[in-house]
Order: C-alpha cells, then sequence, then structure tokens
C-alpha cells in the first residue's frame, strides 16, 4: 500500500510542478523543490533550486505552450514526455523526477539541444 501511496504522492507532486510551470507561475514551482534540488540536461546542469528556477524563467520567455503526451510513475521516480513548444522548435522531452518527502529532489532533462545551439561559427560554438 505505500508503495501506491507514495506513487500518487509523488505523481502528484510532479504534476502540480509541471502545471505550475505551464502557467510560469514560479513561485507555486519552486515550492515543490527541495534547495539542493539537483538537475542535469544537454545544456545545463543545476545544484540548487534557486538557480534551476532561474534557468527556466528564462526558457519561459520563449516558451508558447507544454503539450504533455505521457507520465510513467513507479515508486518515487516519475517520468513525463511532452512537446516543449518554443518560439525555435517544438521539442520532444523526457524529464526524470526523483521525489523525496514530498517534493523533487532531482531533475533529469532529455532532449535535442541542437535547435537551441548558437549556429556554427557563431559565439559559443
Amino acid at each position: 500500500m505505500s508503495e501506491t501511496r507514495s506513487t500518487v504522492n509523488s505523481g502528484q507532486v510532479v504534476a502540480e510542478f509541471g502545471a505550475a510551470f505551464a502557467k510560469k507561475d514560479f513561485v507555486s514551482a519552486r515550492r515543490l523543490l527541495h534547495d539542493d534540488l539537483t538537475f542535469r540536461g544537454p545544456i545545463d546542469t543545476f545544484h540548487r533550486a534557486d538557480d534551476y528556477i532561474a534557468s527556466i524563467k528564462n526558457l519561459a520567455a520563449i516558451m508558447k505552450g507544454i503539450k504533455e503526451e505521457r507520465t510513467i510513475a513507479e515508486g518515487q521516480e516519475i517520468a513525463v514526455f511532452y512537446i516543449l513548444d518554443t518560439q525555435i522548435a517544438a521539442a520532444p522531452v523526457a524529464d526524470w523526477y526523483t521525489v523525496r518527502d514530498g517534493k523533487i529532489a532531482s531533475i533529469r532533462t532529455y532532449f535535442d539541444a541542437r535547435p537551441f545551439a548558437p549556429p556554427a561559427g557563431k559565439p559559443g560554438h
């Protein structure tokens, strides 16, 4: 029974985080993260929730919407697959969340970062 309850609670935490992000409600999103959140993705790595929130605020400036495709939950591990529609590209994304004590402790994000990289020959490339 605790496994099912853990899955439901963890899934609810991740769903609430996703809804807050989609609405660009960063105060609510931040409340669902452990202070020592670990984030790893193809572009950035963070070890503090506030650094991660600052990064997704920048992303939100170019975001047009999110279309969730599928969520898979196993205990405190939740995987969310969605299309992140931005001014640059509509990117398929997979986020792998670990929830601990009712808050998100880690996020690993997987997506093709090429559309978001500077063109060859430009600064930063």
